[in-house]
Protein backbone atom coordinates (compact mmCIF):
# COMPACT_ATOMS: atom_id res chain seq x y z
CA UNK A 1 0.00 0.00 0.00
CA UNK A 2 2.87 2.43 0.48
CA UNK A 3 5.64 2.66 -2.34
CA UNK A 4 8.67 4.11 -1.76
CA UNK A 5 9.67 7.07 -4.22
CA UNK A 6 12.60 5.95 -6.23
CA UNK A 7 12.40 6.78 -9.40
CA UNK A 8 12.15 9.37 -11.96
CA UNK A 9 8.56 7.77 -12.98
CA UNK A 10 8.05 7.88 -9.35
CA UNK A 11 8.77 11.61 -8.82
CA UNK A 12 6.38 12.32 -11.26
CA UNK A 13 3.72 10.93 -9.97
CA UNK A 14 4.01 12.25 -6.57
CA UNK A 15 4.12 16.14 -8.68
CA UNK A 16 1.00 15.32 -10.32
CA UNK A 17 -0.49 13.90 -7.05
CA UNK A 18 0.60 17.26 -5.49
CA UNK A 19 -1.10 19.48 -8.43
CA UNK A 20 -4.34 17.82 -8.72
CA UNK A 21 -4.65 17.83 -4.42
CA UNK A 22 -2.65 20.96 -3.28
CA UNK A 23 -5.36 22.78 -5.98
CA UNK A 24 -8.12 21.47 -4.88
CA UNK A 25 -7.51 21.86 -1.02
CA UNK A 26 -5.48 24.53 -0.84
CA UNK A 27 -6.35 27.29 -3.31
CA UNK A 28 -9.51 28.30 -1.01
CA UNK A 29 -7.09 28.92 1.77
CA UNK A 30 -5.00 31.26 0.12
CA UNK A 31 -5.51 31.58 -3.72
CA UNK A 32 -4.79 29.46 -6.54
CA UNK A 33 -1.38 31.90 -7.10
CA UNK A 34 0.27 31.48 -3.91
CA UNK A 35 -0.28 27.54 -4.71
CA UNK A 36 1.20 27.94 -7.73
CA UNK A 37 3.95 29.43 -6.28
CA UNK A 38 3.93 26.57 -3.70
CA UNK A 39 3.83 23.65 -5.84
CA UNK A 40 6.75 25.05 -8.06
CA UNK A 41 8.75 25.69 -5.18
CA UNK A 42 7.93 23.02 -2.76
CA UNK A 43 6.57 20.05 -5.28
CA UNK A 44 8.01 20.01 -8.40
CA UNK A 45 10.33 17.18 -9.96
CA UNK A 46 13.03 19.59 -8.61
CA UNK A 47 12.46 20.52 -5.59
CA UNK A 48 11.07 16.87 -4.63
CA UNK A 49 14.61 15.37 -6.25
CA UNK A 50 16.20 17.57 -3.63
CA UNK A 51 13.77 16.90 -0.75
CA UNK A 52 15.26 13.17 -1.43
CA UNK A 53 18.85 13.91 -1.76
CA UNK A 54 18.25 15.73 1.68
CA UNK A 55 17.03 12.49 3.42
CA UNK A 56 13.64 13.05 2.77
CA UNK A 57 11.77 9.59 1.87
CA UNK A 58 8.93 9.87 -0.21
CA UNK A 59 5.72 7.25 -0.38
CA UNK A 60 3.11 7.23 -2.39
CA UNK A 61 -0.23 5.75 -1.03
CA UNK A 62 -1.27 3.08 -3.50
CA UNK A 63 -4.17 0.72 -1.98
CA UNK A 64 -5.48 -1.91 -4.99
CA UNK A 65 -2.77 -0.35 -7.12
CA UNK A 66 -4.15 3.22 -7.53
CA UNK A 67 -2.24 6.47 -6.29
CA UNK A 68 -4.08 8.25 -4.17
CA UNK A 69 -1.66 9.97 -2.18
CA UNK A 70 1.77 10.79 -0.85
CA UNK A 71 3.77 11.33 2.50
CA UNK A 72 7.12 12.01 3.18
CA UNK A 73 9.22 11.90 6.37
CA UNK A 74 12.54 12.68 7.35
CA UNK A 75 14.82 10.95 10.41
CA UNK A 76 15.70 14.02 12.41
CA UNK A 77 19.03 12.03 14.36
CA UNK A 78 20.04 15.00 16.34
CA UNK A 79 16.46 15.57 18.00
CA UNK A 80 15.71 11.41 17.90
CA UNK A 81 12.00 12.45 16.18
CA UNK A 82 10.77 11.25 12.72
CA UNK A 83 9.42 14.42 11.17
CA UNK A 84 6.39 14.28 8.82
CA UNK A 85 6.88 16.54 6.30
CA UNK A 86 3.88 15.67 3.59
CA UNK A 87 0.81 13.86 4.01
CA UNK A 88 -1.88 14.08 1.06
CA UNK A 89 -4.90 12.62 0.18
CA UNK A 90 -6.94 13.14 -3.11
CA UNK A 91 -10.53 14.50 -1.89
CA UNK A 92 -12.20 11.11 -3.03
CA UNK A 93 -10.00 9.01 -0.89
CA UNK A 94 -10.60 11.34 2.63
CA UNK A 95 -12.43 10.12 5.48
CA UNK A 96 -11.76 6.13 4.25
CA UNK A 97 -8.92 5.46 6.74
CA UNK A 98 -6.22 5.89 4.24
CA UNK A 99 -4.58 8.73 6.44
CA UNK A 100 -4.43 6.77 9.47
CA UNK A 101 -2.92 3.83 7.62
CA UNK A 102 -0.09 5.66 6.25
CA UNK A 103 0.18 7.45 9.93
CA UNK A 104 0.21 3.52 11.39
CA UNK A 105 3.24 3.13 8.95
CA UNK A 106 4.83 6.23 9.87
CA UNK A 107 4.80 5.41 14.01
CA UNK A 108 6.15 2.06 12.99
CA UNK A 109 9.14 3.39 11.00
CA UNK A 110 9.79 6.13 13.36
CA UNK A 111 9.75 3.64 16.42
CA UNK A 112 12.08 0.96 14.31
CA UNK A 113 14.74 4.00 14.06
CA UNK A 114 14.42 4.57 17.68
CA UNK A 115 12.80 7.89 17.40
CA UNK A 116 10.85 9.37 20.54
CA UNK A 117 8.46 11.44 19.15
CA UNK A 118 6.90 12.61 15.58
CA UNK A 119 6.93 16.19 14.64
CA UNK A 120 5.06 18.17 12.31
CA UNK A 121 3.86 21.36 10.85
CA UNK A 122 0.19 22.28 10.11
CA UNK A 123 -0.82 25.44 8.12
CA UNK A 124 -2.86 27.28 10.67
CA UNK A 125 -5.83 27.99 8.76
CA UNK A 126 -5.77 23.95 7.94
CA UNK A 127 -8.56 23.18 10.58
CA UNK A 128 -10.04 19.80 9.70
CA UNK A 129 -6.25 18.50 9.17
CA UNK A 130 -5.60 20.06 12.66
CA UNK A 131 -8.80 18.04 14.18
CA UNK A 132 -7.39 15.19 12.61
CA UNK A 133 -3.37 14.85 13.56
CA UNK A 134 -5.42 15.42 17.61
CA UNK A 135 -7.14 12.50 17.10
CA UNK A 136 -4.23 10.66 16.43
CA UNK A 137 -2.75 12.04 19.46
CA UNK A 138 -1.02 15.14 18.25
CA UNK A 139 -0.81 17.98 20.35
CA UNK A 140 0.40 21.59 19.60
CA UNK A 141 3.82 22.91 20.48
CA UNK A 142 3.88 26.15 19.21
CA UNK A 143 4.15 28.03 15.73
CA UNK A 144 6.54 29.16 12.90
CA UNK A 145 6.59 31.93 10.52
CA UNK A 146 7.89 30.80 6.96
CA UNK A 147 9.06 33.09 4.23
CA UNK A 148 9.25 30.96 1.38
CA UNK A 149 9.56 33.72 -0.91
CA UNK A 150 7.64 36.32 -3.03
CA UNK A 151 6.47 37.76 -0.21
CA UNK A 152 4.69 35.07 1.07
CA UNK A 153 4.72 34.09 4.64
CA UNK A 154 3.26 30.81 5.67
CA UNK A 155 2.11 30.41 9.30
CA UNK A 156 2.02 27.01 10.58
CA UNK A 157 1.45 25.16 13.76
CA UNK A 158 3.83 22.94 15.15
CA UNK A 159 2.67 19.56 16.59
CA UNK A 160 4.02 16.36 18.04
CA UNK A 161 3.43 13.01 19.01
CA UNK A 162 5.40 11.40 22.24
CA UNK A 163 6.53 7.67 21.46
CA UNK A 164 6.71 5.50 24.57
Amino acid sequence: MFVKVRTDEQIIQVEHLARIIWKEYFSAMVGSDIVDYLLETLQSRRAISDQIREGYRYFIIQPEGNAVGYFAILHKKESDEMFLSKLYLLASERGKGRGKAAMQYIESAARKENCKKISLTVFHKNTDTIAAYEKMGFTQTGSVMRDVGNNIVIHDFCMEKILH
